[in-house]
C-alpha cells in the first residue's frame, strides 16, 4: 500500500479523535516556519544514556548516564525552564547508562535497570531531591523501556541480560507503587533490548524493533493488551531497527524513525514508518534529512509535529499533515549520540547531553533549546 493511501485509510479510524491544531507552519521556508535550536544553560556534569523525565513542577530530572565509555556516573540535576538553569540532586544509589525511567501516579520517578546489567530499582523523591531503594525486578536488564500505564502501573520490558553476548529477554515485568514490588507478566513473543515501547491510547503499549542478542537486529512489533498482561504480535516493520526513536502523534498514530541494522554506525536509517493501532499494521512515513540511529527512546510532540533529536547535527521535525521531515533552523555543536529530548511544559524542548562520534567518547555538558515556530 503506498503511504497516501495508508493515510487516507488511517484518518478515517481516527475520525472520533480531536485533531489538533498545527502551528509550526508547512513544508515551504521550512528553515524559517519549523522552529529553531538555540544554546541552553549548560548540565552541570557531562552525560549520554541518560534518563530524562519531566516533573509534575514542569523540571526535568536528568538522571545517570555515562561521561565516556565504560564510565558510568551516579549523579543527577534537575533543570528549571523558568531560570534556564541545572541544579544537581542528590546521587543516585548506583550509576546507570541505558536505564529506563517512568513517572509514578505519586509525582516519584522510577528508574530501573541499565549497565552494568543489574536488577536494582530506585524511586527520586521531588521533595526530598534524594533516592531510595525499592525492591528488584525480577530479571536483570539493561537498556530496558518502562512505560507508565493508565492503571498506574508501571510496564518494564525486555533488555539485556549478559553484558558479554548482549543477549535479550523477553521477559516483562509490572511496577505497582502501591506494594512496592514488581510482578511478572506474560512474555514477550521477542527478546529485545533497545527497542521503544510507546502508551496507545487505548491503554495498550507498542513494543518495536530492538536486538535480540549481538549482531541482530529485529523488524517484529508487538502490543502490550493490561487487562489481558500478555503481548500480541502485530505488523512488522519495513526493516529491522534497533537505536531508533518512537512518539504518539496527535491522530493517535505512532511515527518509528531512524535506528539502525547491525552494522550499527554502518547501517543507519533515515527511514521512518507510521504504526495504526486500529489496524495494527505499518506504513512507509518518508525520509529524514540525515541518517540517524542512537536516538531518545522517546520522540518529543511539539504543535501537532514530531522532533527527532540526536545521530546527527541539528534536528529534524515531522510534518503529520504534508507528510514529510522538515529540517530545523540552528543546531547543536556537533552529532550527538544517546542525548535526551523532553517537552517542557511551554512549549519548548530540551535537549542534552550525548557523546561524539570519535574515541574516546567524551559525553557533553552541552544542552540547547528547541524553540518552535510560528
Amino acid at each position: 500500500m503506498d503511504y497516501l493511501a495508508f493515510r487516507s485509510r488511517a484518518r478515517l479510524a481516527f475520525l472520533f479523535v480531536p485533531s489538533l491544531a498545527v502551528t509550526l507552519g508547512s513544508n515551504a521556508n521550512p528553515q524559517k516556519k519549523a522552529g529553531q535550536i538555540v544554546p541552553s544553560a549548560s548540565m552541570n556534569v557531562a552525560r549520554a544514556g541518560h534518563t530524562a523525565t519531566l516533573l509534575r513542577d514542569g523540571t526535568v530530572l536528568i538522571a545517570g548516564g555515562m561521561l565516556r565509555n565504560g564510565d558510568f556516573t551516579s549523579t543527577a540535576e534537575t533543570y528549571d525552564p523558568k531560570t534556564n538553569g541545572f541544579t544537581l540532586t542528590k546521587n543516585m544509589l548506583i550509576g546507570r547508562v541505558g536505564a529506563a525511567a517512568a513517572m509514578l501516579p505519586s509525582g516519584k520517578v522510577l528508574i530501573v535497570g541499565g549497565w552494568n546489567v543489574t536488577d536494582e530499582a530506585e524511586i527520586y523523591d521531588p521533595a526530598s531531591r534524594g533516592f531510595t531503594a525499592v525492591a528488584k525486578m525480577n530479571q536483570r536488564r539493561a537498556r530496558p523501556t518502562a512505560t507508565a500505564l493508565n492503571d498506574g502501573n508501571v510496564l518494564i520490558t525486555g533488555g539485556e541480560v549478559d553484558g558479554n553476548t548482549l543477549t535479550a529477554t523477553s521477559s516483562a515485568e509490572i511496577f505497582d507503587e502501591r506494594s512496592g514490588k514488581f510482578t511478572p507478566v506474560g512474555a514477550m513473543h521477542v527478546p529485545r533490548s533497545a527497542h521503544t515501547a510507546t502508551l496507545l491510547r487505548d491503554g495498550r503499549v507498542l513494543v518495536v524493533g530492538g536486538t535480540p542478542a549481538r549482531h541482530e537486529v529485529t523488524d517484529t512489533a508487538e502490543v502490550y493488551n493490561p487487562t489481558t498482561r500478555s503481548f500480541t504480535v502485530v505488523g512488522r516493520l519495513s526493516v529491522p531497527r534497533y537505536k531508533h526513536t518512537a512518539g504518539q502523534l496527535s491522530d493517535g498514530m505512532v511515527l518509528i524513525a531512524g535506528g539502525s541494522d547491525f552494522r550499527d554506525w554502518n547501517g543507519a536509517y533515515d527511514s521512518a514508518e507510521i504504526f495504526d493501532p486500529r489496524k495494527n499494521i505499518f506504513g512507509p512515513a518518508g525520509k529524514m534529512p540525515q541518517a540517524r540511529f542512537k536516538l531518545p527512546p522517546e520522540a518529543a510532540l511539539v504543535g501537532g509535529k514530531m522532533l527527532v533529536f540526536g545521530g546527527a547535527p541539528g534536528a529534524a521535525l515531522y510534518n503529520e499533515q504534508s507528510v514529510t521531515f522538515e529540517t530545523v533552523a540552528g543546531s547543536n555543536d556537533t552529532e550527538r549520540f544517546y542525548p535526551s529530548a523532553t517537552v517542557l511544559p511551554n512549549g519548548q524542548v530540551l535537549l542534552a547531553g550525548g557523546y561524539p562520534r570519535n574515541p574516546p567518547y567524551d559525553a557533553t555538558r552541552g544542552a540547547w533549546l528547541f524553540v518552535p515556530g510560528h
